[in-house]
């Protein structure tokens, strides 16, 4: 067994976290030239092999990596993260980096909103507070009634509500399963699917942007690979809140690399729903 070093782990997240924002901006630049079911396809391809690789690492192989009792829900997970995805990556060809990641921030506030009714968790009335202030800097973000609203903001919001509900369904499969396992259901399953659509998308590219692709398919592995490190030797709870940082790394790459400007109503906004979501950790370790 590891021993915890929480110390270190903050530091794993803190590169996980840069690494990530890395990758989205590498996914933006993609596919504003070409097509994002390409582009996720081609990642899930080196992702899907990577899980492979880290399951047969394992003791038992790739069979134990696969042995699981509820394939369905475990399929169901792999479809909904490779669609979040496409969302995602979607919101940052039309909305940037900046404005994309400030909503999509509010992940672990509809986390915990939808942990009652999916998974029967007690929420209290300061949660639930906190969810609300996160909402009402949402509506900052969007500025709803100001006339600058535009549609497009539904799309971060509508991958926020996806990777909450992957989140929730993958504590659910942990009941039954352990996370090598849902790690390679949603390497493979994802790679599948994105196949499957994908291919009747596809585009040459230029040997420059096959060196950004290659560089994309690095960061995302790594990342995992970080990731994987991080909570193997801290614990969860001590190195969650630090996940926020890929909202100011992926912002200031926007910022310096694709031009965005960042408007104060996305800071203030962001702010409230970052505070929120540290709030709501917070108070799940107190509860512990």
């Amino acid at each position: 067994m590891t021993e915890t070093n929480n110390r270190l782990g903050v530091w794993l997240m803190v590169a996980t976290t840069f690494v990530f924002a890395m990758q989205d901006g590498l996914s933006q630049h993609l596919a504003s030239e070409y097509n994002v079911l390409m582009v996720v396809m081609i990642r899930y391809w080196f992702f899907a092999a990577f899980v492979m690789f880290v399951a047969s690492r394992r003791a038992g192989g790739l069979r134990a990596a696969a042995a699981t009792t509820q394939p369905w829900l475990q399929g169901f997970r792999g479809l909904l993260l490779a669609a979040e995805i496409c969302v995602m990556v979607l919101g940052f060809t039309y909305l940037g980096l900046v404005e994309s990641h400030a909503i999509f921030a509010c992940y672990p506030l509809l986390i915990a909103a939808l942990s009652g009714p999916i998974l029967g968790e007690q929420v209290g009335w300061r949660r639930w507070a906190a969810i609300g202030v996160g909402f009402v800097g949402i509506l900052f973000i969007l500025q709803p009634g100001f006339g600058v609203f535009t549609p497009l903001a539904i799309i971060p919001t509508i991958a926020a509500f996806m990777f909450a509900l992957y989140g929730l369904l993958t504590r659910y499969a942990a009941r039954k399963d352990s996370a090598a396992t849902s790690f390679f259901w949603t390497g493979t399953v994802g790679a599948v699917f994105m196949t499957a659509i994908g291919i009747w998308f596809w585009e040459p590219m230029v040997p420059i942007d096959w060196a950004m692709m290659a560089l994309l398919c690095v960061t995302g592995a790594t990342g995992h690979y970080l990731l994987i490190q991080c909570y193997d030797v801290a614990e969860a709870s001590a190195v969650q809140p630090f996940a926020y940082l890929q909202l100011p790394f992926a912002a200031s790459l926007g910022i310096l690399v694709f031009g965005e400007a960042i408007r104060p109503n996305v800071v203030f906004g962001a702010s409230l729903i970052v505070g929120a979501g540290l709030f709501t950790l917070w108070r799940q370790r107190q509860k512990r």
